[in-house]
């Protein structure tokens, strides 16, 4: 069984037992987490697919909080020709990786 869930303004397609790459949560590790934004929920061979107006009813995502952990370097760069003007900094965003645990509907 497959759904979309809407969460911090992104959709994502998840399964059971799949770990989501989403950006920083402020929750702990091993924290469980109810997501009851489920835009559509839907099967293997796509025979049964509840879509929702904007939110299926009665269905709700649950997962685990697995770690907090910081993504690859983003590089951010300014630069002017002919002015000798060249800047480069650059952040690593932190990510809070979820395990879904099972998909009610």
């Amino acid at each position: 069984m497959y759904a979309v869930i809407k969460l911090q303004g992104h959709q994502y397609i998840v399964s059971e037992w799949t770990e989501l790459n989403v950006d920083n949560l402020s929750q702990k590790e091993w924290e469980k987490l109810t997501i009851e934004e489920v835009l559509a929920v839907f099967d293997e061979a796509g025979t049964t697919v509840k879509v929702g107006t904007p939110f299926v009813k009665w269905a709700k995502v649950e997962a685990t909080v697995w770690t907090t952990q910081k993504w690859e370097k983003v590089d951010v760069l300014k630069f002017k020709r002919k002015t000798r003007y060249f800047r480069k900094r650059g952040f690593r965003p932190t990510e809070t990786i979820l395990t879904i645990k099972s998909i009610v509907a």
